[in-house]
């Protein structure tokens, strides 16, 4: 369910799924987007999960975390989430049109 969303509601951010990072594999990532997006069953540990944040995390990614059971009986939720780590994001920026944001003395 969550790679089809990635793939459809975030076609630029470029997710990639089961991503090496450091010595870890990471469910999706996006690269361009340097966010890494988990999704977590009963087997994971918290405090082994926080290391494993921490040091993605030191490489320059944005780690968000959902359980399972979010994914399927709040994809909305998840959504949203998502959209709001990505907000603001632009991967390639570009300069401004002449003229807008810019400020010259009069």
């Amino acid at each position: 369910m969550i790679w089809r969303l990635l793939g459809e509601a975030f076609v630029d951010a470029r997710f990639r799924r089961q991503v090496p990072i450091l010595n870890y594999i990471v469910d999706f990532a996006s690269h361009r987007a340097r966010l890494v997006v988990e999704v977590d069953g009963g087997q994971h540990c918290a405090e082994r999960d926080a290391k494993r944040t921490k040091r993605i995390e030191a490489e320059g990614y944005r780690v968000i975390r959902f359980w399972n059971n979010d994914v399927r009986e709040n994809l909305e939720g998840v959504w949203s989430s998502i959209a709001s780590a990505l907000q603001g994001h632009h991967p390639h920026p570009t300069s401004p049109i002449k003229g807008e944001g810019t400020t010259e003395a009069q």
